[in-house]
């Protein structure tokens, strides 16, 4: 299961300090993502699970259909200048 838009979409939970920490980094970076909550959403917490060997491990991001499990700032802004460069 894969997300299937050329988006950035962050997974996320409440009181997960590493999205907290993640969506500070990124506050004035610029980048358009979206937020997905999976304690609200069961598709979201699948796909988690379905990249992160069946945890639900936090945050993950899909950068145009790649995954990337926890990933650092740069990680995640190198990985969206690499597969998705219009949405910086």
């Amino acid at each position: 299961m894969a997300e299937k838009d050329d988006g950035v979409v962050m997974y996320w939970r409440p009181g997960c300090p590493y999205c907290m920490n993640l969506r500070l980094g990124l506050l004035f970076s610029r980048l358009r993502y979206t937020r997905r909550n999976i304690w609200r959403d069961q598709d979201a917490a699948a796909f988690v699970r379905s990249v992160a060997d069946g945890n639900e491990t936090v945050p993950t991001v899909s950068v145009a259909g790649h995954a990337l499990v926890n990933p650092s700032r740069r990680q995640l802004l190198d990985a969206v200048r690499e597969r998705a460069p219009h949405l910086l």
